[in-house]
């Protein structure tokens, strides 16, 4: 491991903390998938699975900040025990009323209840922000570091949903996935030392975090950026499917999320000057760029090689979000700020996986993806029209509600962008 990443483990609790994060986060990668497998097992009808899947995706997005937004208030403890119990109360419910063949509007309530799932990589951010609110460098490999887990969690994820659902009984992969985040979150809520302190009553305002104007432009460019995520999955097996190999699709996504992984394990050893509003507008046009190529690629290994290098944009312009989160919400609503990028990327993975498909049926896989080549371009019009709302001297909402302008802090978050080998 390189030094950098070295040193971000040297402070006690971290490496559990990482650790409990990367259990509880491999639900993100395979409940959805896992729903899909089972009903589709189970009953044979497609459309009934990707209603519920989309029913869990908006559920996730409407109840995740909310959840995030107590865990503020009150403390990750108290919040995240019982609202994981809810959600996984609900999987429970989900797996027997598909097993017995209750009816349909069952299926829907218990998946909307699965939305109580906390946002487990806004818990362990915030928790490295807490750690080194002071140190902009570590926190940059910090949020690095995440960005890694979570493209592992999505290489490995739906391997394990897919390959237990059809080799041993169809609801082994929403059970699994319901599992990894029970031991996830009570190991996580378990470490006491490292958990973020709940601020003061008086210093959270009232309403919520997307009162920034700044976060509101980034939730809406991830969810442009979703759009591309939620295109590439679907037309992607698709495209697979067409070529006769519909198995080799599970490869060509984890190209995807290798390229990104790959990145992301070097963005983290890099260290940067300026404004990350630059370096943020900067990786959004180069998502949007990367899908271009995309409906001109007529087989599965040059597709795969395309996906890599479209990889490789993703988690830099991720952990430059974050940093931008952290400059533009009060530090009394991180959880919740972070969550909401989240929740951006939820909605637009479902809109752009519907829209893919809709494309797909009408005109074939290679004509889908310029779904994906039209959401990167929606995600670089919108980060364009937004960018002076993330520069410096841009006005940020306070923990007390009043409007303050981003200061330019040298050697701070924000104070990243062109690679320097100096330290600041």
């Amino acid at each position: 491991m390189p030094s950098s990443y070295r040193a971000l483990f040297g402070r006690p609790g971290t490496k559990s903390f990482s650790a409990a994060g990367l259990l509880g986060r491999m639900p993100l990668s395979m409940m959805s998938i896992g729903v899909v497998t089972m009903v589709s097992q189970l009953t044979g009808r497609y459309g009934l699975a990707g209603a519920l899947s989309a029913t869990l995706a908006l559920s996730v997005a409407v109840l995740g900040p909310q959840i995030s937004r107590l865990v503020d208030r009150h403390g990750q403890r108290r919040v995240l025990r019982p609202a994981t119990l809810v959600s996984v109360t609900a999987v429970a419910g989900l797996l027997v009323s598909a097993q017995q063949r209750w009816p349909d509007w069952t299926l829907f309530v218990f998946a909307a209840c699965v939305g109580c799932v906390p946002s487990i990589s806004s818990m362990i951010r915030a928790r490295w922000a807490e750690l080194y609110r002071d140190s902009p460098r570590a926190l940059h490999t910090a949020y690095s570091w995440e960005s890694i887990v979570e493209e592992t969690c999505f290489i490995v994820g739906p391997i394990l949903s897919i390959g237990l659902s059809t080799a041993w009984f169809p609801e082994a992969g929403p059970l699994l996935a319901a599992g990894f985040l029970t031991a996830g979150v009570f190991w996580l809520t378990a470490q006491r030392a490292t958990e973020p302190v709940p601020h003061p009553r008086e210093q959270h305002a009232k309403g919520s975090a997307l009162r920034s104007p700044g976060l509101r432009v980034l939730v809406l460019t991830f969810a442009a950026t979703g759009a591309i995520f939620g295109a590439v999955d679907v037309v992607t097996v698709a495209f697979a499917e067409e070529a006769g190999h519909k198995a080799a699709a599970s490869l060509v996504l984890a190209a995807y999320a290798l390229g990104s992984c790959a990145a992301g394990a070097v963005f983290g050893l890099l260290h940067f000057t300026g404004h990350a509003s630059r370096r943020w507008l900067t990786g959004v046009c180069a998502m949007a760029v990367s899908m271009v190529p995309l409906p001109l690629i007529g087989s599965l290994p040059a597709l795969g090689v395309a996906l890599f290098v479209a990889g490789l944009t993703v988690a830099p312009t991720g952990v430059t979000t974050m940093s931008l989160v952290a400059e533009h919400v009060p530090r009394a609503k991180l959880t919740e700020g972070m969550t909401w990028t989240g929740t951006g990327i939820t909605v637009g993975v479902a809109l752009g996986s519907s829209a893919a498909g809709r494309v797909v049926d009408a005109a074939g896989a290679e004509r889908g993806y310029l779904v994906a080549c039209a959401a990167g371009a929606l995600a670089a019009l919108i980060a364009l029209a937004g960018y002076r709302r993330l520069r410096p001297g841009a006005s940020t909402v306070t923990a007390g509600g009043a409007v303050t302008a981003v200061p330019v802090a040298e050697g701070g978050p924000a104070a990243q962008d062109s690679p320097s080998g100096s330290p600041q």
